[in-house]
């Protein structure tokens, strides 16, 4: 049967032997690392899921997590390259860039930064706009539609003032696409008084991190779908946004925090710093 000489004598040995406090513990550990794998949509490797387990209350090394997960064949999805698509060939006014690649922001709603993404559906292209918080990396306002106009890029600015009411002096940092450059758009920042900052002809890298949040939702969750209408579309992100990255997904710029636990931490520190 091709089984070892001393391979059939230890299967023998331990046939009715009941498992071992440490090999229930091992077992347990394994269930809750394919939990928290597959809870994260198949994108955590070792160093978020062992900061899960940690949470948790297990005592684990992160090596052991990694043996582990590699027995168990959990690897998560490598990452995909950005493309940029903007099309800033238009005749409206450029903005200076203010942001300069600080992305380092110590109080919430003083940077925001935005850009448009697209989504294939086999009733056609969805557009997804989003606003990020650059102090908890967290999406604050968001909107799709069947088309990219001025409109779509609106929408998504006026659910972050509204769910964020942010004070004067807000830099509000995007591309140089015609939606963002439109005169509707400027308007909706001029009467918030925010500093308004566009990124330089050519330089993806000037707004980095809108652009990896598109790259991450793209890997995570819209790569692995096939969606057969726009509205089936919608609701996947919307409760990806919602439920998985600003509340639950880790970023290790954050300490492995998700954007909602980042920004409760801040809160209850400045509520101590009051009291």
């Amino acid at each position: 049967m091709g089984v070892s000489k001393s391979g059939y004598y230890n299967w023998f040995g331990n046939q009715g032997r009941a498992a071992t406090e440490r090999e229930k513990k091992r077992e347990e550990i394994k269930q809750k690392i394919s939990q928290f794998f597959h809870e994260s949509y198949g994108t955590y490797g070792s160093p978020r899921i062992h900061d899960d387990l940690i949470e948790h209350g297990y005592v684990v090394s992160r090596k052991t997590v990694a043996r582990l997960m590699k027995k168990m064949g959990l690897r998560a999805i490598p990452q995909e390259k950005y493309v940029m698509t903007t099309d800033s060939n238009h005749d409206f006014h450029i903005y200076p860039n203010l942001l300069n690649q600080e992305f380092g922001v110590n109080e919430p709603n003083k940077v925001w930064v935005t850009d448009i993404t697209y989504v294939w559906t086999l009733e056609g292209w969805l557009y997804l706009a989003s606003v990020i918080d650059l102090f908890s990396r967290k999406v604050v306002g968001w909107s799709q539609a069947a088309h990219m106009k001025k409109e779509l890029a609106i929408s998504a600015l006026r659910m972050a003032i509204t769910t964020r009411q942010p004070e004067e002096g807000l830099i509000h940092h995007s591309d140089r696409g015609s939606q963002y450059c439109s005169s509707d758009y400027i308007h909706e920042l001029k009467e918030l008084k925010a500093e308004i900052s566009m990124s330089r002809k050519g330089n993806p890298y000037d707004n980095a991190c809108i652009e990896s949040f598109h790259a991450t939702i793209k890997k995570e969750l819209i790569y692995r779908r096939r969606f057969n209408t726009r509205d089936e579309a919608t609701k996947a992100i919307n409760y990806y946004i919602s439920h998985f990255y600003n509340e639950r997904r880790k970023h290790s710029a954050q300490d492995y925090r998700s954007p909602n636990n980042y920004e409760r931490l801040y809160d209850a520190g400045q509520a101590q710093n009051i009291s």
